[in-house]
């Protein structure tokens, strides 16, 4: 699991931190102790405080008090731009592992949290907190549940992301859930509006609040005039100073400069302690520059800034000299405090293009409010982040004025020229194209990519657009781009940052104009493109960047152009594509069943989608990253929805019940029952004080969402109610059912105001125009009826769809109107004319749902394919995918020569390809029904081609021309056909069990093979065409007489649905495999087994012998096919061709990925020949490409 070291209260990095002294905070440390012994207390404690109030040095006092007791479970102290620890990606998998660590008997639990899911550390916060926190927690017994285990979780304001921050807190409120054992949560932050915020909705119960400088003046006064004397003490007696050293009025003086700022009081120790001999003189240069009369705090921390920063020049220097220093000082400052994340000495001096040596001598007077630690390899960190506060204000500083603008294009340029020099093609040194980064060994990673590289990588842009530079053409940008910008993207995919590449694109795109730099801007438009479409393959695998990722893009793309040199060699033939980008942006994948329903938050940042799976996932909308999975719900999902506030989801499910998230944590709020029946919708009014539910129990239920009850119940609909819809004022309320009616109701009292009649089928969906004044409703008679709100007459009836319309949408600003529907399109209409602006193809199947994102720029559709597509409404350009077949592509083969490709398709067609050029060279027309299987006979001239309902059609691969046909007297499927070598025979596998033997020249059956129980799921002929072998989901293979039909052998010893069998070249062994996840080696003539080969992991899905007959080449590896081969893999042969193979979105060389498969163009069906490699798509796209 991934742990931030720096974490711990008791990090090294941390060692010199102070803690309180004795006999100070007395009152506090007693209240804050008696809340974590109690019994009966708020889970959470949380100290808030102004700026240098101490809050830190108590919550290290609370977690040492409590490490000694060994009743500390962890501590996590956030730091603002502290690399690991100044944000909250290793927050839960930091604070699981050291609770494993302190709590007996929970490293058990944890670790199998981990094994159950390993891939956690990349899911959400919400997902961690319950797998490696909460549920190995619940799990404790005997004396380990009994106990009170402390969290101490320090300067939470300085975690670098806001919604984090919010996500966290709920995340510790959740432990109030856990009975045993008892956790208590040490809280500490400034007084931020946001972490406030985020305790809305904690009730009083789970928490106590305790306001740091509220605490009584002479208190804390007292409290720094301890902690004054007794560093006093120590440095006089380092410095061999008198005893009482400097006297106590000294002492008050300094407390009262102090003004209640324990940070204002430690750098004054700091400060005079590190000035050694010079201490006394440090100490009057302190006492110059405080004012004796009392100011606010800012001017005392202003003062002691001042002086130590004035100090760090020596008198001695002459004019010049002093200015020269006082530059360099604020160059490296301003670079120091501009990091979004610090970096060492170490790796700031490579950034920098200076030395450590340098650097050392510059930040040799700045110890007393610099971190600057020994070893070179730990980051520089500010003692408090209000040394950048003071840097930035000219005001405030003076002649120490860091300029922020100028600072950041400091930092932006020598991020370029660092990552100019150092970024490179596979800059690992991986030489693997398919390795997943989770696999790859982290050593060569951080190599590879040193600290100050990853930052360059991670936030040059941000750098370029904070520093306000005015970009331009052929600019250093331009330049840096049009060299690496693949190298950028490779590195941001090793170390798991693509998410924030896209967005720094997508913010590059907008801060810049395409007339002003219009070459610039096309290339970050194109690349923008590219990110999207490619995130998911550079995600799992870097290398794929120039691999997939160029390979799979429009052949007109800058993009494609600028790098179609770096394509690897082994690719020898590139698949066909399109020409230029088409309206879809993204396809995302993830869900495992139907897309049901999706929605955009109403700041356009997150989008939400439902599914059969019974989950629903959030997505950033920007990047496309899958952000969290929330799971509850016990059946299909039908309907989501965000509160205005974004804060809360409501989800509608088909198992009665709709529930109430919260967006951040992913927390499940409520459950609200009440429908007896499924629920189909659900709708936020816009102010989010009520909730609408639409379900098949022919209701739709009102419920307040502050209290979670129904308001109302509104009957009327003779049917199944499919959708409710809110008018943009909250007034209307819209229902569309099963009845084939649309009712408008009064949201406030319930009342039936109209009932829209005009659909001859179910009404499926309804929407309101923006301005509240047209309601759009989409039905199952493939039309879209446009009424007036106010008066319920129809005014418009758009029709264009083949079949049912299943969703309807308006454009937020009402000038379109998008619709979905069973005959897998989306629909963009004019809302005002009604005539289609663009048809939008792309999904293989029905689509479900449509949604504009508010900021009108994108529409997304989830579809029954089980993907998500991002469509870029904006796009002029006709949608032109390449599109072989107009659906699912059934069944692919090659002729034995592998120049040719045969697919079939649901669109009934067989089509024909010249596998080098990928042109196509016949379309056959003809079967009545989806083509179910193809075979090429042996010399290659003729194919067989059988549909749905059995008809076997026989064409000259030349001409194309039908040259026989033969149909089953009962129309059964067929499964699988192939030829005999001699090509006398063809074979046919049905789902009854059965296998037909014809003569493919008269078209007659020759025998009839009866025998299995089951469906037939691949047959084969032997090398000399006397036998058949024929396996099947009764888990048996037969062998045949094929001249007689007799039945030779019947092999068992599967546990499972065989699904290949294969003879070896000698026709004496047979080779099958099962999803039982077995390779099976048989003697044809005994039938005894010979050999059984089992996989650790996964089920076999490739198998064929080497030409001599000794190995099999499958998607395991190379296995022996008798006991005198080797399994030693030094003696392997070596003069075998790789083997390549299609599974999971990946080709695979033996048993290695390497070339990803875009979610676009998801396998359906997939063979091999040699090198090449056909795809049947389930888009109906066919592609084939020649691999080495």
């Amino acid at each position: 699991l991934p742990y931030a070291a720096d974490a711990p209260f008791n990090s090294t990095q941390r060692r010199h931190d102070p803690m309180c002294l004795p006999n100070t905070r007395l009152n506090l440390l007693r209240d804050i102790h008696s809340w974590a012994d109690g019994q009966d207390e708020p889970c959470i404690f949380w100290l808030n405080g102004l700026a240098g109030t101490g809050k830190s040095t108590i919550a290290r006092t609370v977690a040492r008090r409590y490490l000694d007791q060994k009743r500390l479970g962890a501590s996590f102290f956030f730091s603002r731009g502290g690399g690991e620890v100044g944000h909250a990606g290793k927050f839960v998998t930091s604070i699981a592992l050291q609770l494993a660590s302190s709590v007996p008997s929970l490293d058990q639990y944890v670790y199998d949290a981990f094994r159950e899911r390993r891939e956690i550390a990349s899911q959400s916060l919400s997902d961690q907190w319950q797998q490696l926190v909460l549920r190995p927690l619940s799990k404790l017994s005997g004396c380990s549940a009994q106990a009170i285990y402390v969290l101490v979780v320090d300067a939470l304001d300085e975690c670098d992301n806001d919604m984090d921050i919010r996500i966290i807190v709920h995340l510790l409120a959740e432990a109030q859930l856990l009975k045993t054992p008892g956790i208590r949560i040490f809280l500490t932050s400034r007084t931020e509006v946001l972490i406030r915020n985020g305790f809305v909705g904690v009730s009083d119960s789970e928490h106590r609040e305790f306001i740091l400088h509220s605490i009584s003046p002479s208190i804390v006064n007292q409290d720094i005039h301890t902690f004054l004397e007794h560093s006093f003490k120590l440095i006089a007696r380092e410095r061999a100073l008198a005893p009482g050293w400097p006297g106590q009025e000294i002492v008050k003086r300094l407390v009262h400069s102090a003004d209640g700022l324990f940070i204002w009081a430690a750098i004054t120790c700091r400060f005079i302690r590190e000035g050694k001999r010079f201490a006394a003189k440090r100490l009057d240069i302190i006492l110059e520059n405080s004012s004796i009369e009392m100011n606010a705090a800012e001017k005392h921390l202003d003062d002691i800034y001042s002086t130590v920063l004035r100090n760090s020049i020596a008198p001695g220097y002459s004019v010049d000299e002093a200015e020269e220093l006082r530059s360099m000082l604020k160059s490296l400052l301003g670079s120091i405090v501009t990091l979004f994340s610090s970096l060492s000495a170490q790796s700031l001096s490579t950034l920098m293009s200076t030395t450590q040596d340098h650097l050392a001598q510059n930040l040799n007077d700045l110890h007393s409010i610099l971190n600057v630690p020994e070893d070179p390899t730990l980051p520089i960190r500010l003692h408090h982040s209000s040394f950048q506060d003071f840097l930035y204000k000219q005001s405030r500083c003076g002649e120490f004025w860091v300029d922020e603008k100028r600072a950041h294009q400091v930092l932006a340029d020598r991020c370029i020229q660092l990552m100019s020099i150092s970024l490179e093609k596979d800059v690992c040194g991986i030489d693997a194209p398919g390795m997943l980064v989770f696999d790859a060994e982290r050593s060569r990673i951080e190599r590879g990519l040193p600290p100050e590289v990853r930052y360059a990588c991670l936030y040059w842009i941000e750098h370029v657009l904070k520093g306000g530079t005015q970009l331009r053409d052929n600019d250093q940008v331009h330049i840096f781009l049009h060299k690496h910008f693949l190298h950028w993207l490779e590195a941001l995919g090793w170390i798991g940052k693509i998410p924030e590449g896209v967005h720094a694109i997508l913010s590059l795109e907008t801060s810049i104009s395409s007339y002003d730099c219009a070459d610039l801007w096309s290339f970050i438009h194109d690349a923008k493109r590219f990110a999207l479409y490619n995130r998911s393959a550079i995600e799992q695998a870097p290398l794929q960047t120039y691999c997939s990722s160029l390979i799979f893009i429009p052949t007109t793309s800058i993009i494609r152009k600028q790098y179609e040199d770096w394509i690897p060699k082994w690719i020898r033939s590139l698949p066909k594509v399109e020409e230029n980008w088409n309206p879809a942006l993204q396809t995302l994948g993830g869900h495992l069943s139907p897309i049901i329903a999706l929605t955009f938050s109403w700041d356009s940042k997150m989008l939400a989608s439902v599914s059969g799976d019974n989950t629903v996932k959030l997505w950033d909308a920007g990047s496309g990253a899958l952000q969290q999975t929330l799971t509850g719900h016990t059946s299909s999902v039908m309907s989501v929805a965000f509160s205005p506030d974004r804060k809360t989801l409501a989800s509608a499910s088909g198992d009665k019940t709709v529930k109430l998230w919260d967006t951040g944590s992913g927390a499940l709020q409520e459950t609200l029952n009440g429908h007896c029946y499924p629920v189909n919708s659900v709708a936020f009014s816009p102010d989010g004080k009520m909730l609408a539910s639409a379900s098949d129990d022919e209701t739709v239920k009102l419920w307040n969402t502050g209290s979670g009850t129904v308001q109302q119940a509104l009957n009327g609909h003779s049917n199944k109610v499919n959708a409710v819809a809110f008018s943009s004022d909250g007034k209307i309320l819209a229902s569309a059912s099963c009845d084939k009616t649309v009712k408008l109701w009064d949201a406030e009292s319930g009342v039936l105001r109209q009932t829209l009649e005009g659909h001859s089928d179910y009404v499926s969906a309804v929407a309101f125009s923006p301005d509240g004044r047209k309601l759009a409703s989409a039905s199952y008679d493939s039309t879209i009826n446009i009424w007036a709100t106010e008066t319920g007459v129809l005014l418009q009836t758009f029709e264009g769809h083949l079949s049912s319309v299943t969703d309807v949408a308006y454009s937020p600003n009402g000038k379109t109107l998008a619709s979905a529907s069973f005959d897998s399109t989306i629909k963009v209409w004019d809302a005002s004319s009604g005539t289609v602006q663009r048809t939008l193809e792309g999904h293989s199947t029905w689509v479900n749902a449509v949604a504009f994102c508010p900021d009108g720029k994108i529409l997304a559709s989830g579809s029954v394919d089980q993907t998500i597509k991002l469509w870029d409404v904006g796009i002029d350009a006709v949608l032109q995918t390449q599109k072989s077949h107009s659906c699912y592509v059934t069944t692919i083969a090659f002729s034995p020569d592998g120049k040719t490709l045969v697919s079939g398709s649901l669109d009934n067609i067989v089509k024909l390809w010249d596998t080098g050029s990928g042109t196509l060279l016949q379309t056959l027309k003809g079967h009545s029904s989806y083509v179910s299987a193809v075979a090429f006979s042996s010399d290659g001239r003729l194919l067989a081609s059988v549909c749905g309902d059995g008809t076997v059609k026989i064409w000259a691969t030349g001409t194309g021309a039908l040259l026989q046909e033969f149909e089953e007297d009962h129309p059964i499927p067929v499964n699988a056909m192939t030829f005999s070598p001699d090509t006398t025979t063809l074979a046919s596998a049905f789902n009854d069990g059965r296998v037909n033997l014809w003569n493919p020249v008269l078209g007659v059956i020759q025998q009839t093979l009866e025998g299995h129980s089951n469906s037939v799921s691949a047959v084969t002929f032997s090398p000399d065409s006397m036998m058949l072998a024929s396996a099947s989901k009764d888990e048996t293979v037969k062998l045949w007489d094929v001249r007689s039909g007799t039945l030779m052998q019947t092999l068992k010893g599967h546990a499972g649905s065989v699904s290949i069998v294969v003879f070896s070249p000698d026709g004496k062994t047979l080779a099958s495999a099962s999803d039982d996840g077995t390779i099976k080696l048989w003697d044809v003539g005994s039938g005894a087994l010979q050999e059984t080969f089992k996989h650790h992991s996964s089920s076999v899905s490739a198998v064929a012998f080497s030409p001599d007959g000794t190995f099999l080449q499958t998607d395991w590896g190379l296995l022996p096919t008798s006991s005198t081969a080797s399994n030693d893999t030094a003696d392997l042969p070596t003069q075998l061709t790789p083997s390549f193979f299609v599974r999971d979105q990946w080709v695979y060389r033996d048993t290695k990925r390497i070339l990803w498969i875009p979610y676009d163009r998801q396998p359906n069906c997939t063979a091999v020949h040699g090198g090449i490699i056909g795809i049947g798509c389930e888009s109906g796209q066919v592609i084939c490409m020649q691999l080495a």
